[in-house]
């Protein structure tokens, strides 16, 4: 979301009514309260509080959804459809709505509901193979958070064909994003 916002997108962060997302919290604190890790990150992004564990939380998220182009979330496999607002509903509300849904290890296959973290997706990448000295134990190739910017340019890139999909048939679509297949395309 953060690159579409770089190049013009008008982008809204859904965030929990208490504490918002944790990176605003994370790291030192400026003379404003903002954290650079926050003002990096939430960077071209307006923020709304929305408890998508209540109903009403739900039904105001359903009316973004109506207006939006894009929906994009990073929830282990399975969490929307808990709360009544996984693909199948949301494109009921919104036919030609393009979802971009980054998981560790996709939303399909034996490793689905595994929780994703970048480190772990360079290892199963193969990737932290690549960093390290030779016969040494293999460690985090530079950023601790490679694959989730690898992941992001490549979730945009699938959003970007889905956007000229629809401009051509009328269809929303959704992307299916996966850390460690990210990696894996870069070793």
């Amino acid at each position: 979301a953060g690159i579409l916002g770089e190049f013009g997108a008008e982008v809204l962060k859904v965030e929990h009514p208490i504490g918002g997302d944790p990176l605003r919290k994370f790291g030192t604190p400026t003379a404003r309260g903002d954290t650079l890790t926050w003002m990096s990150e939430g960077r071209n992004k307006k923020s709304v509080t929305v408890d998508l564990h209540r109903p009403e939380g739900v039904e105001i998220f359903k009316n973004l959804v109506r207006q939006s182009d894009i929906v994009c979330e990073n929830f282990r496999t399975g969490t929307l459809e808990k709360w009544g607002i996984g693909w199948e509903v949301l494109r009921e509300v919104n036919p030609g709505l393009i979802m971009l849904r980054v998981t560790g290890y996709g939303q399909n296959g034996p490793y689905k509901d595994r929780p994703g973290f970048a480190r772990v997706a360079h290892a199963v990448g193969g990737i932290a193979y690549l960093a390290g000295m030779p016969k040494g134990t293999p460690v985090t190739p530079g950023s601790t958070t490679l694959g989730d910017y690898l992941t992001g340019l490549y979730g945009c890139l699938g959003v970007l064909m889905a956007l000229r999909h629809r401009e051509l048939t009328g269809e929303g679509q959704y992307v299916d994003a996966a850390l460690y297949e990210s990696v894996f395309r870069c070793t």
